[in-house]
């Protein structure tokens, strides 16, 4: 499968001083595709809290290809592009286009799932690790994240 893409437009505050979207701004649309895609598997944030787990991340890596400008269209992507098997650790990629197709940036996060009472990295509900081993789109070059080595 390949990746799912979610439009936005450029807005006036999404602007740096040179007349493009400013760095920050494509962390901020991707973090928003995470979510509208976790809502569109059936996990929208607010049950995710209900489950106790939240995401955290550990890194994230922006490359920066083509500029996008004030109001114009562009097509944020998601895929996983690692995970590991019980559903602890993942990283996930976006590919952001703009308006003619073309790449503007790749946006690389590395992650885990969080216990909100521990605050604690966790292994999340069987019912989330199922949908992101089973379901979730994942990118054409996906690798696993090797398991825990235990002392």
């Amino acid at each position: 499968m390949s990746e799912v893409k979610y439009k936005f437009r450029v807005r006036w505050a999404d602007l740096d001083p040179n007349g493009h979207m400013r760095h920050t701004a494509y962390n901020d649309y991707c973090a928003q595709a995470r979510l509208m895609y976790f809502e569109d598997i059936s996990m929208p944030f607010h049950k995710l809290i209900k489950m106790g787990v939240g995401p955290i991340l550990f890194r994230e890596d922006t490359r920066f290809f083509k500029e996008v400008r004030m109001n114009e269209e562009f097509e944020v992507g998601f895929t996983i592009s690692k995970l590991r098997k019980d559903g602890s650790k993942w990283s996930f990629r976006h590919n952001i286009y703009t308006h003619d197709g073309s790449l503007s940036a790749k946006v690389d996060v590395d992650g885990a799932w969080l216990d909100l009472n521990r605050r604690k990295t966790t292994v999340p509900p069987s019912e989330l690790t199922d949908i992101l081993l089973e379901d979730a789109v994942k990118s054409d070059d996906f690798e696993w994240i090797p398991d825990k080595i235990k002392a």
